[in-house]
């Protein structure tokens, strides 16, 4: 069950290639439970960890993995209630996330089809509050449970429980590390609330030719806007976006606008404006760069490419690089969504 000094390299999306000294997948909590036993009766190093992989679409492995990296592979879709306004979906976290948002609209599921073709599995949405057009977790999640490592328990999250910010959760803060997650509630709309905010899928949707607007026809836009520019990693190895867009206070966004007339920004009403980091990165001239095989994507400067044998540490060192230039440019400092390793 457990195995010795495995490649992660098809672990994850960036294709890097480091060991894991152990490895172990798990599709259920008594798995889970009897491999984590083995941990503690055979690995025993007190420098090593437990690091819990999902689709690996959101990491960077800077180096070899010195302990147990599980697998979760817990799959299952079901509807376990409904109401005159919602259906409530459970969905094993080792679910495909964008099959699962395909599933909801083939159902007439509501709410989730800004989220299309995010790359990953069900267990790492709410770890991440992943978002998109205009669309966050936090908008249909309901509930989850997760095994506690160190307790050995079951601990159902409700949303307030979670304490979901943009790209964050208390998975990534106060309980990294702490909890596997295990399956994932969302709260589906029966009757859809159609959110066309970004205009990029208003834009879309006309050359797409719809007349009648449907869950349907806005997954397809963000399909085909996902497609059209950002890279497969089947294909070039990424991570998708790599930085967070910044937030700024509307004073700062005032003064920006003055020096640089085309920065576009979004109103948060908060007394804050979020701007596009991929413009910024843009500006300063990595869009299309590329040093061996660690680079900048050629039609996205958000994301950042491993065009075949880069190493973590050189596609770390370029982000880094990045967030210096857009510092001395704008002044404003980027944050990696991506997670390091």
């Amino acid at each position: 069950m457990v195995k010795e000094n495995i490649s992660l390299k098809k672990y994850n999306t960036f294709g890097i290639d480091v060991m894991a000294q152990y490895f172990a997948g798990f599709s259920t909590i008594e798995q889970l439970e009897e491999i984590l036993e083995f941990e503690k009766l055979k690995i025993n190093n007190p420098k090593s960890t437990t690091f819990i992989l999902g689709g690996g679409s959101n990491i960077l492995f800077t180096k070899n993995v010195e302990g147990l990296v599980l697998k979760n592979e817990i799959k299952g879709i079901e509807r376990i209630r409904e109401d005159e306004n919602y259906v409530y979906l459970k969905a094993g976290a080792g679910e495909n996330w964008h099959q699962l948002v395909l599933y909801c609209i083939n159902n007439n599921l509501a709410g989730m089809e800004n989220l299309s073709l995010i790359p990953g599995n069900v267990g790492a949405s709410p770890m991440q509050n992943i978002g998109a057009y205009g669309v966050e977790i936090k908008d249909v999640f309901h509930q989850l449970e997760a095994f506690h490592l160190l307790e050995k328990k079951i601990v159902r999250f409700a949303k307030d429980d979670c304490k979901f910010g943009y790209r964050e959760s208390i998975f990534k803060g106060e309980f990294k590390d702490q909890f596997v997650i295990l399956n994932v509630t969302y709260r589906l709309n029966k009757i859809p609330h159609f959110n066309t905010s970004y205009g990029a899928i208003e834009q879309e949707l006309q050359t797409m030719g719809i007349k009648e607007l449907s869950i349907q026809a806005i997954s397809q836009a963000v399909i085909n806007i996902r497609s059209s520019k950002l890279p497969d990693p089947e294909v070039i190895g990424n991570a998708g976006s790599f930085f967070k867009n910044p937030e700024i206070d509307n004073e700062q966004f005032v003064n920006l606008k003055t020096a640089f007339s085309a920065l576009v920004g979004y109103d948060l009403h908060n007394g804050k404006t979020k701007l596009a980091a991929g413009w910024l990165i843009e500006q300063c001239g990595w869009k299309a760069y590329r040093k061996k095989d660690a680079g900048c994507h050629a039609k996205q400067a958000l994301v950042l490419v491993n065009y075949g044998a880069a190493s973590g540490k050189e596609i770390l060192t370029l982000s880094e690089e990045i967030i210096v230039s857009v510092k001395e440019k704008f002044g404003i400092l980027l944050e990696r969504e991506v997670n390091i390793i």
